[in-house]
């Protein structure tokens, strides 16, 4: 659900100290202004992955998809229930077996043809067909047994078996007619032909690697037009240029993912024409073990230490991270400690162990779990295995999260006082080490959905690749028949309390596991420029997000100030190019690439 680019925080901070980028800013702005455009740029500290719907996994990548596509339903702002979207209506039959849904009539893509139940069908098929379409939402169709379009209105999906998450298939749809005449679509990035054909609230008209995204408005969105002509987001390789950015009134908005620090928001708090926005996230940060990667078929790969495969050694490394420091010490109070898989944003599935369950801070108990699995301390202090084998571990850290290498550092010191090496390795790109199992822990984290199906799903056997190394669903490898069993159950339970009930389940199995150690909950931390943007819609509206969306609300919402136009170099193109290229000749000319959504703070959704 992450974090950003790579290497090149130095290099982006000499950047900023170049005159000639900058100083055409303010001219070139002033261009843009004249023609009465109101653009909104949005600071980001991730690239993008893939403007396909088929392959994006990367948060921000997927919420563009949110902002050009529709989905058959939305989220409400207020409640998170499912309301209107590419469909009107969605009804299942009394074996809820077979769901019809009536398809919007007065939907067009934005090159003028009609939006249709065909788009729709044709989407999901090709999702189904997994010809290389199946990375991001495989999960959604995995049930689906046959998708047709009787009519440009109506929608039929046939089940295998009930399916609870029919009104949040978080799927964008695609216009067939566009789309049916690519070639192979799992290498196609949709990035080549511009404007991009869509039918949500903005359409995609440029695009740069790890520079920007530019969108405009689109006048004949059914629900209405955004009220900023534009919509930049640009990429950052490091936050604190992004905040400098934010001061200087070169940038609308800077994202919340990752989250300002506290000392960036401290800084800002008081900053005139700036407002600070902090609610309860809607992601998890967490540690995961490698629990042997492995193919769907059982093939092993990776070298992931063999300790890791015992529970006790699990469990003793999860009772050795004091969970709490880490959110007074790392996080400063602008998180919560974690427990369950599910934030406690969503109440309704968020769980939490009972007394007896707890996995406290205890490194007395974990010491005594290291000796029982045969890791006893030797005269060095150094716990061994029977071969003799020192236990030393290696975790992969995202170079440009500073809550990853904060952690990492108590890591080094609670775990070295068990006797326990660890290595934090920290890359530009963890997706490689990753993919190919070649890591024994991770710094990892998911944005939650209010359905919480698809990050349950990606623990599954399903998810698994089907061959060694290759990108995948799967988060972490986790295979178990216990786990699935559950997820199946949920799947098809309509009762949402009982399906609560099972969700929960699976969140202690994962707890007890010592796969996933949940460290805590961030709140999302966001600012933007008050002289900029008059007013903007959060997720929940009461106190929530704005970057990072279960929908298009924030941006579609945002309404210009009065008698501004746009940031200054919200409209300047030129601008961007030169900033990252210059950035891009101080490190080297080596190709910057965002961590995948699965690894950090900047997940799916």
């Amino acid at each position: 659900m992450r974090l950003v680019l790579a290497g090149g925080a130095a290099a982006f901070t000499l950047t900023a100290g170049l005159a000639t980028p900058l100083n055409l800013a303010p001219q070139q702005a002033e261009a843009k202004a004249d023609d009465g455009k109101k653009v909104l740029t949005v600071a980001v500290a991730q690239s993008v992955d893939s403007l396909s719907p088929f392959l994006a996994q990367r948060l921000l990548s997927t919420s563009l998809h949110r902002l050009t596509y529709e989905y058959l339903t939305n989220y409400d702002a207020k409640n998170n229930r499912a309301i209107d979207g590419f469909a009107t209506d969605w009804k299942p039959s009394a074996d809820k077996l077979t769901w019809t849904y009536t398809i919007r009539d007065n939907s067009t893509w934005s090159d003028g043809k009609p939006a249709t139940a065909k788009d729709a069908a044709w989407t999901f098929n090709k999702v189904m067909s997994k010809e290389g379409t199946a990375t991001a939402n495989s999960n959604f169709v995995t049930n689906f047994r046959k998708v047709t379009a009787p009519s440009p209105t109506k929608l039929v999906i046939e089940l295998k078996k009930p399916q609870a998450t029919m009104a949040a298939l978080d799927v964008p749809i695609v216009p067939k007619h566009v789309w049916e005449k690519v070639d192979d679509i799992s290498k196609f990035n949709n990035d080549k032909d511009f404007p991009v054909v869509g039918n949500g609230p903005f359409i995609l008209t440029d695009y740069k690697v790890d520079q920007y995204v530019r969108l405009k408005a689109n006048k004949d969105f059914w629900r209405g037009a955004p009220k900023f002509d534009e919509l930049v987001f640009k990429t950052y390789k490091d936050q604190d240029a992004a905040v400098s950015a934010l001061r200087k009134g070169e940038v609308s908005f800077v994202a919340g993912q990752p989250a300002l620090t506290p000392a960036q928001a401290d800084s800002l708090k008081n900053e005139e024409n700036i407002k600070v926005n902090e609610g309860p996230g809607r992601r998890f940060f967490a540690l995961a073990t490698n629990p042997g990667a492995k193919t769907r078929d059982g093939e092993k790969f990776g070298d992931g230490h063999p300790a890791l495969l015992d529970k006790k050694v699990r469990q003793a490394l999860f009772l050795s991270v004091d969970r709490e420091a880490i959110v007074d010490k790392v996080f400063q109070g602008h998180a919560v400690e974690g427990a369950g898989y599910i934030p406690p944003r969503f109440s309704e599935y968020a769980w939490q162990p009972s007394a007896d369950q707890r996995m406290s801070y205890d490194p007395k108990k974990a010491a005594r779990l290291l000796d029982e699995a045969g890791y006893k301390k030797n005269g060095d202090g150094k716990r061994v295995g029977k071969d003799g084998r020192p236990l030393d571990f290696r975790i992969l850290c995202h170079a440009t999260d500073p809550n990853d290498k904060a952690v990492g550092k108590y890591l080094k010191e609670w775990w070295g006082d068990l006797g326990i090496g660890l290595k934090v390795e920290c890359l530009d790109d963890v997706s490689v080490p990753w993919y190919a199992g070649e890591y024994d822990l991770a710094f990892d984290g998911w944005s939650v959905n209010p359905d919480p199906d698809f990050v349950l799903g990606i623990h599954t056997c399903a998810a698994l690749p089907v061959k060694a190394k290759e990108s995948a669903a799967t988060d972490n490898f986790i295979c178990d028949k216990k786990f699935d069993d559950l997820y199946d159950k949920q799947l098809a339970e309509y009762d949402q309390g009982k399906r609560a009930d099972i969700v929960k389940q699976m969140q202690s199995w994962l707890y007890d596991s010592g796969y996933m150690n949940v460290l805590a909950y961030p709140n999302a931390v966001e600012a933007y420029r008050t002289d900029q943007i008059k007013s903007i819609t959060t997720m929940p509206t009461a106190a929530g997000n704005i970057y990072g969306q279960d929908g298009y609300w924030s941006w579609w919402s945002a309404v210009p100030a009065d008698g501004k136009s746009s940031s200054k170099d919200g409209g300047s193109t030129g601008v961007i190019i030169g900033i990252a290229a210059a950035a891009v000749v101080l490190v080297g000319g080596g190709a910057l690439f965002a961590l995948r959504r699965r690894s950090t703070a900047e997940d799916r959704e």
